[in-house]
């Protein structure tokens, strides 16, 4: 069953915890560095449920 992932950006303070799994990358938002998702759907969570677990703003979503 395919999951979505999402960040939201405006809680994201950039710190780079999620980049360790290879769905997410940082960007620069308005000046700010903030992550971002890769790919929105994916056939399992992965490694992106880690990066969700591990998130100290926990502003990742898998669902």
């Amino acid at each position: 069953m395919p999951v979505k992932v999402s960040i939201e950006t405006d809680k994201c303070i950039g710190c780079g915890a999620c980049t360790s799994c290879d769905n997410f990358e940082m960007t620069e938002i308005n000046g700010e560095p903030k992550a971002k998702v890769k790919k929105a759907t994916l056939d399992s969570a992965g490694c992106s449920q880690e990066a969700a677990d591990n998130c100290p703003m926990q502003c990742i979503k898998v669902a």
